[in-house]
């Protein structure tokens, strides 16, 4: 038997209320100067205010110019800001986005170069060798469960191909999950997300790799996602769904260190050629996947419909989507038949689908894509 090795190392403060405990973390870690790294829309809103004036006996500075699928510009002027503002922390405060480049502004700021030369696919990939400083990580969407993360997806300015920084040395050195940071956003981000959440949940546990651990926390992210994302789209302020979304979120990106599969190599096509949010384009994508899944991956499929409490997986996500306003199509998000062979092309480059539990190849891709349109 091969030898297979875990970890789960987070230190997790989970409930309302938990992003005032942020000072006191800080403070006990000797930080006096944090750069908290945001976007535009959330650092303009009064519980960004309300969060900062929290953080008692700290000089804060902020960056908030992520925004969209972050590309490299954007970190490059986020470790300008750390160094300028004599930053000694960096507090990640937003969606995955947000976190996403917040993890690479602390690895940028004590590291030479650029940050897509971190990237794990750089033909000359530098090594992080620097302990990096103080990095604690505050979500306010349930969807990609950066905050318990280990990578930082940038994606590059010209061609907005999305390439991913892969290491331990990004996690946060603990995460701060508040339901009450997601009471406000909008019902179309909460299903977009919702579906990010739920699509890391269900290609964890099918990706043929070995990991019973994230199998396990996978089934169960499913079954409280299945429960909770109806519910929280129809009754936003309802506090107990929004905390098992943020759950659901977190146990998904826990889980997806087992790997993912097709769904993730089409929506990152989608995002890097017709710019969609990458939530929204694995809803769109996860039954049209699945479908194709299906053959290679039955008894799994049904072990999912049974979690989720729906005699067939398919149609469960069919039926959630259209509760929840997810298109069924990708024509409906403005996507061309024109733009096919390119999103075909990255698809086909993403390393998500080679843990698929079916092989994709380029003519698989292409009746996908053709099939969702």
């Amino acid at each position: 038997m091969a030898i297979h090795k875990f970890a789960f190392p987070t230190t997790i403060h989970f409930g309302p209320g938990a992003r005032k405990l942020v000072a006191e973390n800080l403070a006990a870690a000797g930080c006096k100067r944090p750069l908290i790294v945001t976007d535009r829309g959330i650092a303009g809103l009064p519980f960004f205010e309300d969060f900062r004036k929290d953080l008692k006996g700290l000089d804060t500075g902020v960056y908030s110019g992520v925004q969209g699928n972050p590309v490299a510009t954007q970190v490059r002027v986020g470790a300008e800001a750390y160094r300028v503002h004599g930053a000694d922390s960096v507090i990640g405060f937003g969606g995955g986005a947000a976190l996403d480049v917040a993890k690479v502004v602390a690895l940028m700021a004590v590291h030479p170069g650029d940050v897509l030369e971190y990237a794990w696919d750089h033909p000359k990939v530098r090594p992080i060798e620097k302990p990096l400083p103080h990095f604690v990580a505050l979500p306010t969407t349930a969807g990609t469960g950066s905050e318990v993360g280990r990578s930082a997806v940038i994606s590059e300015d010209d061609t907005h191909v999305k390439r991913i920084v892969f290491s331990a040395a990004l996690l946060a050195k603990a995460v701060f999950a508040d339901p009450e940071l997601t009471l406000a956003l909008p019902a179309n981000i909460t299903a977009a997300t919702g579906m990010d959440a739920l699509t890391h949940n269900i290609e964890s546990y099918l990706s043929p790799a070995y990991h019973p651990l994230c199998d396990g926390i996978a089934l169960e992210g499913v079954r409280i996602a299945a429960r909770a994302l109806p519910l929280v789209f129809r009754e936003p302020l309802n506090i107990q769904a929004r905390g098992d979304m943020l759950m659901a979120s977190m146990m998904g990106a826990i889980a997806f260190q087992k790997d993912l599969g097709a769904v993730h190599s089409c929506a990152h096509a989608l995002s890097t050629v017709a710019d969609l949010h990458h939530g929204l384009a694995n809803g769109v994508m996860i039954d049209h996947v699945m479908r194709f899944n299906r053959p290679a991956a039955e008894e799994k499929m049904k072990e999912l419909a049974r979690v989720a409490g729906a005699p067939d997986l398919i149609s469960f996500l069919v039926h959630l989507k259209n509760e929840i306003g997810i298109p069924g199509r990708l024509s409906l998000v403005g996507v061309k038949k024109v733009q096919i062979p390119r999103l075909v092309e990255i698809a086909l480059a993403d390393i998500c689908h080679q843990t698929n539990p079916r092989p994709c190849t380029q003519r698989d891709f292409e009746q996908l894509f053709a099939a969702a349109l």
